[in-house]
C-alpha cells in the first residue's frame, strides 16, 4: 500500500523528533508504543503507557494491542468501539489491522517500515535497543580467596557479574566492577605457618633479628601446596590450630613481620588469580580487596559509633525491623577481643566507596544466595547509620549452585571440591576430540580456548540466576543444541559465507521468505530482552535469544543457497542479513563475555 503526502510527512516528522532527541533515540518496540499513546491520546483517551506484544497468533498479526479493554470502563464504551476508533487514525506503518474477541488490536508491521529499521541497525546496534539514563555503578563480584586456588564455586560469580557489568555500560551506565579479594582471615594463619614448619631458619621467624625484613620470595607452586597441607594439619592437631590462630590475629592487627609478608604472599596470589579470571574474560577495573578496608575502617567505626551498643563484649548495631517476617539478629561489628571482623571490613569497603570519586549510585554484589541474612543485615547498618543515603541502592544478586549429574554440588571424584582450572581442562580435553581435523598449534589451541570459554559461560549464564542447574560436560561441549558451541558454529559459518562472497552490500532490499522475516520481527524483540535481562539480573534471556536467532539463521541457510544465487539484489540483500545477524550476535556474545573464533 503507497503512503499519502499526509502519511510520509507524519512518519518523517515523528523520526525528526527521536533524531533530534538524540540520547532519548528509541527502540523500534519503544518508538511504537510512544507513537500507539500519542494516537490513544489523541482520540480522547488518557493512558500512562500501551503495551505492544509479541503475537502467538501470527495469522491474526505479528504484534497485538490490548489497551482498549481496560479503557472500556473508565470511558463506558465497548472496547472493540474504542479500538475501532483507534485503528482509525493509524498511519500505514502497519498492515493486516484487525479487531479480534473483545478489543485485542492486532497488526503486522510494513515491509517498508521493518526494512528502513533493518538497515538503520546493520552497523548501529544501538538502534535496536533503549538506553537508560545513566547511573554509577559498582558491581562486586568474583570474591576469590588469596593463597588459595579458585574452585567451581568462584565460576558464577565471576560470569554473571562480568555479563551483568558489560550489559549495563551497553544499556548507557557507567560501571565498573572490584573483584573484592577476601585476602585478610585465617588462610594467612595457615599459609604463614606452613612456611615457618617449611622454612623455620628464615629471618622472619627470628625474633632477634634486628635489619629490614626482605621482601617474601614465594612461587604459586608452593601456594598451590601450602594452603592444603596446613589446613589438613590444623583440622588434626589442636596445637597447629592454635598457632594458626595466633598468626592470623597478628596478621588481621598489622603486626610485622607477619602483615608485610602476608602482603607478599597476597601479590603472588593475586597474579595467579588473574591469569585464570583474564582466560575467562573477566576484567576488574578494581583489584581490592579486605586488606584495602584496613585504612578506613578507623574512619567507618566513628560513623557507626552513635549506634552501636556492647552486647557480651562485642560492638553491635541492631537491624530488625518491626515488618520481619524471619528474625534478624544484630550484627556484630567489632569482636570481643576488640577485633575487626569481616562485617567490619565491609563497611569500611562501603565508606571507602562512597567517597571514592566515583560516586556510585547503585552497589550489586554478586554473591551466592547462602550469604543473604549477612547482606540484608550490612545494608540495613549502612542505611541507618548514614554510611549510604537512602537513594542510593545497596543489591544483593545472588545465584543458584552449579550441581553435576547427582543433582549435588559440583564435586571431584574422590568427593573434593573440584578446582576451576581443572574443569576447564576437562571441557578444553573433551572439545579437543571434536577437532580432529586440526592438527595441533598455535591455531588449533587459540580455538579450543575460545571454545571452552563459550562453553563453560553459555551453559552458566543459560538457567535463570536464582536455579540450580546439572553442568553436564558432554551435553555442554556438543555442536547442537542449546549451547556455547552451537552458537559459535553458526557466528563462523555467518562470517565464512561473508568472507567468501565479499560483497560490500549494506542495505536490505526485499523480504523474500517468511524465514526472513521472522528473523527481523525477532531482533525487533532485542530491547525487549534486554531489558528484561537488565531488570531481572539474569542473562539467561540473552543465551535464549542467541540460540533462537541461531537457529532461525540456519533454517534460513537450509533454505536459501546464498552464494550461488544469481538475482543480485537478491544476493545484497541476503547479504546484508548475514551482516545484520552477525553484528547483533558479537555484540550480544560481547555481553557475555565470549570471544567468536576465526574458525570451528
Amino acid at each position: 500500500m503507497s503512503k499519502s503526502k499526509a502519511d510520509i510527512e507524519k512518519i518523517l516528522s515523528y523520526d525528526i523528533i527521536l533524531f533530534m532527541k538524540g540520547e532519548d533515540f528509541m527502540s523500534f518496540i519503544k518508538e511504537t508504543e510512544k507513537y500507539l499513546q500519542d494516537v490513544f491520546k489523541k482520540c480522547g483517551y488518557e493512558i500512562e503507557e500501551v503495551t505492544l506484544e509479541s503475537s502467538s497468533r501470527r495469522d491474526l498479526g505479528e504484534f497485538q494491542i490490548n489497551s482498549a479493554m481496560s479503557l472500556a470502563k473508565k470511558y463506558g464504551k465497548n472496547p472493540r468501539e474504542i479500538a475501532q476508533n483507534i485503528i482509525d487514525n493509524f498511519d500505514d506503518r502497519f498492515t493486516n489491522v484487525n479487531i479480534a474477541g473483545p478489543g485485542f488490536i492486532n497488526v503486522s508491521i510494513n515491509d517498508e517500515f521493518l526494512l528502513k529499521r533493518m538497515n538503520e541497525s546493520i552497523n548501529d546496534f544501538d538502534n535496536l535497543i533503549d538506553k537508560y539514563e545513566s547511573k554509577n555503578i559498582l558491581i562486586d563480584y568474583g570474591g576469590a580467596n588469596a593463597a588459595k586456588s579458585l574452585h567451581v564455586g568462584h565460576m558464577r560469580s565471576a560470569n554473571i557479574g562480568e555479563a551483568l557489568k558489560r550489559l549495563a555500560k551497553v544499556l548507557g551506565n557507567n560501571v565498573i566492577g572490584d573483584v573484592h579479594l577476601g585476602d585478610l582471615g585465617r588462610q594467612s594463619g595457615m599459609v604463614i605457618s606452613e612456611i615457618k614448619k617449611r622454612k623455620p631458619d628464615l629471618c622472619y621467624f627470628d625474633s632477634n633479628y634486628k635489619g629490614k625484613y626482605p621482601k617474601l620470595e614465594i612461587t604459586p607452586e608452593e601456594l598451590a601446596i601450602y594452603y592444603p597441607e596446613a589446613s589438613k594439619d590444623a583440622k588434626e592437631n589442636p596445637l597447629r590450630m592454635e598457632e594458626v590462630r595466633e598468626i592470623t590475629a597478628k596478621v588481621d592487627m598489622c603486626e610485622e613481620p607477619y602483615f608485610s609478608m602476608w602482603k607478599d604472599i597476597v601479590e603472588v596470589s593475586s597474579n595467579e588469580i588473574r591469569k585464570t579470571y583474564d582466560y575467562l574474560n573477566c576484567n576488574f577495573e578494581l583489584w581490592e580487596g579486605e586488606l584495602s578496608s584496613l585504612k578506613y575502617i578507623d574512619k567507618t567505626l566513628k560513623v557507626l559509633e552513635p549506634y552501636m551498643y556492647e552486647s557480651e563484649g562485642a560492638k553491635v548495631i541492631d537491624v530488625a525491623k518491626s515488618d520481619d517476617k524471619i528474625e534478624i539478629p544484630p550484627l556484630i561489628v567489632i569482636k570481643n577481643d576488640g577485633a575487626s571482623i569481616y562485617a567490619t571490613r565491609d563497611l569500611a569497603t562501603i565508606y571507602n566507596r562512597m567517597h571514592s570519586d566515583f560516586k556510585p549510585d547503585e552497589l550489586w554484589y554478586v554473591v551466592d544466595a547462602r550469604q543473604g541474612l549477612y547482606f540484608e543485615q550490612v545494608f540495613r547498618a549502612s542505611y541507618k547509620s548514614n554510611l549510604v543515603s537512602e537513594d542510593v541502592k545497596l543489591k544483593h544478586y545472588s545465584f543458584g549452585t552449579m550441581n553435576g549429574k547427582d543433582g549435588k554440588p559440583f564435586k571431584t571424584r574422590d568427593g573434593g571440591v573440584l578446582q576451576l582450572n581443572d574443569l576447564l581442562s576437562m571441557i578444553r580435553e573433551e572439545l579437543s576430540k571434536k577437532m580432529n581435523k586440526y592438527e595441533d598449534g598455535n591455531e588449533k589451541n587459540n580455538i579450543l580456548d575460545k571454545l571452552t570459554v563459550a562453553t563453560i559461560k553459555y551453559a552458566d549464564l543459560l538457567p535463570y540466576r536464582t536455579t540450580d542447574y546439572v553442568f553436564d560436560i558432554e551435553k555442554f561441549c556438543s555442536f547442537e543444541g542449546k549451547t556455547g558451541p552451537y552458537v559459535l558454529y553458526t557466528m563462523v559459518r555467518i562470517k565464512s559465507i561473508l568472507d567468501k562472497v565479499n560483497i560490500n552490500s549494506e542495505k536490505i532490499i526485499s523480504i523474500y521468505s517468511e524465514t526472513e522475516r521472522n528473523i527481523y520481527l525477532k531482533l525487533l524483540e532485542l530491547s525487549r530482552i534486554l531489558n528484561q535481562a537488565y531488570t531481572e539480573k539474569t542473562l539467561s534471556y540473552i543465551c535464549e535469544y542467541l540460540f533462537e536467532i541461531s537457529s532461525l539463521f540456519n533454517k534460513f541457510y537450509g533454505e536459501t543457497n546464498i552464494i550461488n544465487e544469481s538475482d543480485n539484489e537478491k544476493k545484497d540483500s541476503y547479504v546484508s542479513l548475514l551482516k545484520l545477524i552477525y553484528n547483533t550476535c558479537s555484540k550480544l556474545l560481547n555481553i557475555l563475555a565470549i570471544e567468536i573464533p576465526s574458525k570451528m
